[in-house]
C-alpha cells in the first residue's frame, strides 16, 4: 500500500464515515450546528438533506462523537421497514427486547421510557439516516412519537437525514402535520472548487502529511472537474490517483496520475456523467417505447386538470407515455408533489393501464392508492395536486357501431374488462396489456 512511500499514518481517502476526517466547510458547519441545536430545543424536527456522497453520515458520526453523556441516542439506519419494525428498532436501541410485543405495548413502552428519561434529567434523541426511504406510515408514527410531552416541553428530539427525495416526501399532503413541526431544514450541496482543494489537504493532514504537498497544484482543478465537489467521489478519485502515483514510483500525485485514475475508473467529466446516469436510470427504471405514435389512430385522451380547469390534453395512441416532474418525460407536470418519473400509461389496442413508478406520493383512484389500475372511460387519477382524466375514444366508436348494426341493444363493456375485478386481477390485465405492447 502507499502509506510508507507517502509517509502517512492512515489512509486519507477511505469511504467509511470516519468523524476525525470530517472537513467542516461552511455548509457542513452550519448543518452540524443545526444538529447540535436539537439538544437545547425540543420544539420541532431538524431535517438535513444532501445528494449521495455529500457527507451526511460522516456529519452525523462526528456529531454523535461529541455528544454529551446525559443524552440517550437511538440511531436508525435501516429505513425500508414497516411501522412496527421501525418502532421495535427504536426500542432495541434503548435496550429493550420488543419482538414479542404488540404495537400497543411497543408504543406504551416507548412513551414510558421517554417520560422516565425526562424525569431522570436525561435528553432523548432519535436520529434517522436514509430517511427518504421511510414510508408515509412510518413518518406518521415518528410525528406521533414527537408529541410525547410533559407539562413543560416535548421529550423526544428528532433529526431526519436523507437524500433530496426526503423533502418531496415531507411536502406530501398527508404529512402536513409533521411538516408543520419541522423547525429547521438544511440542504448540503457539493463543495466548491476552492473547498475541494481544502478538503483534500485536510484529509491528507489528518492522515499524517503535515504541511507536505502530496498533490500538485495542477491536480486540484482536475479532481473537481471529474468529481463535481462530491466528497465521496473525491475520495474515490484521490485514492485511485495515489495508487497510480505509487505504482509509477512518484513521490507526489501529478495530473498524469489523475488521468490514469479517471481511465481506470472509466469516468467522464462530472457534468456529463451526471446526465448519463440520469438517462441510464430513466431507461433502466422505465423501459418503454418513447411516447405514442402520432401516425396511429387515436385510442383515447388524457386531460390534465388542476384547480378545476384543464391545463393540458394528450392524445393516446398505441404506446407508452411517462408522466413526471422533469422535462425528459412525455407528459411533464411541474409540481413539487410529482416525482421525477411518477407513473406510466400503457395504451394497447384493447386496454389502457396506469402504473405507479415507485413515486413518493403515489397515484390515487377513487381516494384509494393503487400500484396499477386498468383505466375505464371517465376515470380520474390523482397525481399530486393534479387530476388525470381518461377519455376512452374506443368506447364511443363501439357505441356507434353497435347502434348502427343492432338497434335497441345496450352498449356492452369492453370484452377485456371485468367489472369489479380485484387488484390482483387488474394487475394481471395490466401485465397482459404490457405484453400486448411489447
Amino acid at each position: 500500500m502507499y502509506l510508507d512511500p507517502f509517509n502517512l499514518k492512515e489512509l486519507p481517502f477511505r469511504l467509511s464515515p470516519d468523524p476525525q476526517f470530517l472537513y467542516l466547510s461552511k455548509q457542513h458547519a452550519r448543518a452540524k450546528a443545526y444538529m447540535e441545536s436539537t439538544i437545547w430545543f425540543t420544539d420541532g424536527f431538524v431535517v438535513i438533506t444532501g445528494e449521495i456522497g455529500s457527507g451526511k453520515t460522516t456529519l452525523i458520526e462526528s456529531f454523535l462523537k461529541e455528544i454529551q453523556g446525559d443524552v440517550v441516542v437511538a440511531q436508525i439506519n435501516q429505513t425500508q421497514v414497516s411501522a412496527v419494525d421501525f418502532l421495535q428498532a427504536i426500542l432495541v436501541q434503548f435496550g429493550f427486547s420488543p419482538f414479542k410485543m404488540k404495537k400497543g405495548e411497543i408504543i406504551a413502552t416507548l412513551n414510558n421510557f421517554l417520560i422516565e428519561q425526562y424525569a431522570a434529567g436525561r435528553k432523548v434523541l432519535l436520529i434517522v439516516d436514509e430517511a427518504q426511504n421511510l414510508s408515509l406510515r412510518v413518518l406518521e408514527e415518528i410525528r406521533l412519537l414527537s408529541g410525547v410531552e410533559t407539562t413543560k416541553e416535548k421529550v423526544l428530539r428528532i433529526i431526519l437525514a436523507g437524500q433530496p427525495e426526503l423533502n418531496a416526501k415531507l411536502d406530501a399532503p398527508e404529512l402536513v402535520q409533521l411538516t408543520q413541526r419541522v423547525r429547521l431544514r438544511f440542504h448540503l450541496t457539493a463543495l466548491s472548487q476552492a473547498e475541494t482543494r481544502s478538503y483534500i489537504q485536510h484529509r491528507l493532514e489528518v492522515a499524517g502529511a503535515a504541511d507536505r504537498q502530496i498533490f500538485t497544484e495542477e491536480t486540484y482543478p482536475e479532481v473537481y472537474r471529474f468529481t463535481g465537489g462530491v466528497p465521496r467521489l473525491i475520495n474515490t478519485l484521490c485514492d485511485t490517483a495515489m495508487m497510480a502515483a505509487y505504482t509509477a514510483d512518484r513521490g507526489v500525485v501529478a495530473p498524469a496520475d489523475i488521468e490514469s485514475a479517471v481511465g481506470e475508473l472509466q469516468w467522464v467529466e462530472f457534468a456529463a456523467r451526471t446526465q448519463q446516469q440520469i438517462r441510464a436510470a430513466t431507461e433502466l427504471a422505465v423501459p418503454r417505447m418513447r411516447g405514442t405514435d402520432p401516425a396511429l389512430p387515436s385510442l383515447g385522451k388524457l386531460l390534465v386538470a388542476t384547480d378545476g380547469r384543464t391545463v393540458q390534453e394528450i392524445t393516446l395512441t398505441q404506446g407508452r407515455i411517462i408522466v413526471g416532474r422533469t422535462t425528459d418525460n412525455d407528459l411533464q407536470i411541474d409540481s413539487r408533489y410529482v416525482s421525477r418519473h411518477h407513473c406510466q400509461i400503457t395504451t394497447s389496442a384493447n386496454s389502457c393501464v396506469i402504473e405507479d413508478l415507485n413515486s413518493t406520493n403515489g397515484i390515487y383512484v377513487k381516494s384509494r392508492r393503487v400500484r396499477r389500475h386498468y383505466l375505464n372511460d371517465g376515470d380520474v387519477v390523482l397525481v399530486g395536486k393534479h387530476e388525470l382524466i381518461y377519455v376512452d375514444e374506443r368506447l364511443a366508436r363501439t357505441r356507434g357501431n353497435l347502434n348502427d348494426t343492432v338497434p335497441g341493444i345496450p352498449v356492452l363493456q369492453r370484452a377485456d374488462r371485468i367489472d369489479g375485478a380485484s387488484e390482483d386481477e387488474e394487475t394481471e390485465l395490466g401485465l397482459e396489456a404490457t405484453r400486448d405492447q411489447s
